[in-house]
C-alpha cells in the first residue's frame, strides 16, 4: 500500500509573479511620492549638475536652511540621494542618475500640458 504525501504545513508558497509587480508597484510608488514636492524637484534638479552643500542648494533655491535640510532628509530615506562627508560639510548627490530622468521627464509632460 502506498503512503499518502501530506502537505508540509510550515511551506512557505514561492513569490509569483503577481506578487513581484505588486512589489515594483509600490516601490515606483514609493519613489514618487518621495519626489511629489517642488522643492524636492528643485534640489533634484541642482544635484543633476553635481554634488552641493546644504548652503549651495539654499542659495539656489532660495529656501531656507532648515527646510531644504528636511527635504534632503527625506530624500537620503528614500535613497534617491547619498551624502559624503566635506571636511564639516556634507556634499549630496543623486544615488542614481534615473532619478534626474524621471524629474525632467515629468517637467517636460507638465510643461507640454500647458
Amino acid at each position: 500500500m502506498s503512503a499518502s504525501v501530506e502537505p508540509d504545513p510550515v511551506a512557505v508558497p514561492l513569490p509569483s509573479a503577481d506578487t513581484d509587480r505588486r512589489d515594483s508597484d509600490t516601490a515606483a510608488a514609493d519613489l514618487l511620492k518621495a519626489l511629489a514636492n517642488p522643492l524636492r524637484v528643485g534640489i533634484v534638479r541642482e544635484l543633476d549638475a553635481g554634488p552641493r552643500c546644504v548652503h549651495e542648494l539654499v542659495d539656489a533655491l532660495a529656501a531656507p536652511q532648515p527646510l531644504v535640510s528636511q527635504h534632503l532628509r527625506i530624500l537620503r530615506q528614500a535613497r534617491l540621494i547619498v551624502g559624503q562627508r566635506r571636511g564639516r560639510e556634507t556634499a549630496y548627490a543623486l544615488a542614481d542618475h534615473h532619478v534626474a530622468h524621471i524629474v525632467l521627464d515629468a517637467i517636460n509632460h507638465a510643461e507640454e500640458a500647458t
